[in-house]
């Protein structure tokens, strides 16, 4: 049986709160950029939004879809989707007694695979580019989920 002691190693918390709040801060700095997107190309969503640049019906042709906003958007929810459970995870990870090397691996993975994503989304490099982003990054954590099931399973 495992002692709870010997899963704790300051340094891959450090590492993985270090990883937490540059994931954050990329998915964070997506949503002006959401904002500077859709005020350079006028494309809203919301009537209230569109009135700066129109009024009445004026203000109607603003409230549409473009296609780079959207993208700008999905970059955005795709992050949500993915960096969300990584935080979870990789904070019990980090008290899973996991090596430093490896855990360092597992977050830079993710985190690499995130900007990578981003990047390809945004320029758009073609396919199979952010699949294959998306699914390292998807398999990083998996992994970990991997090792946090093979660690509750020791102490039991």
């Amino acid at each position: 049986m495992l002692d709870l002691t010997e899963l704790v190693d300051i340094e891959v918390t450090v590492a993985y709160v270090w990883y937490a709040v540059l994931l954050i801060v990329k998915m964070m700095l997506l949503s002006p950029l959401t904002g500077l997107y859709r005020v350079s190309k006028k494309a809203f969503a919301n009537p209230e939004d569109a009135v700066g640049f129109g009024k009445g019906d004026n203000a109607k042709k603003f409230l549409r879809t473009d296609p780079d906003v959207e993208r700008v958007r999905r970059i955005h929810l795709n992050d949500l989707e993915n960096i969300v459970p990584f935080l979870f995870i990789g904070f019990f990870y980090s008290f899973s007694g996991v090596s430093l090397s490896t855990a360092l691996l597992h977050y830079r993975i993710f985190f690499a695979s995130r900007i990578f994503h981003t990047v390809s989304y945004l320029i758009p490099l073609p396919q199979p580019s952010r699949g294959l982003a998306w699914f390292v990054g998807y398999l990083a954590t998996f992994s970990m989920v991997y090792k946090l099931v093979m660690v509750s399973l020791s102490m039991s």
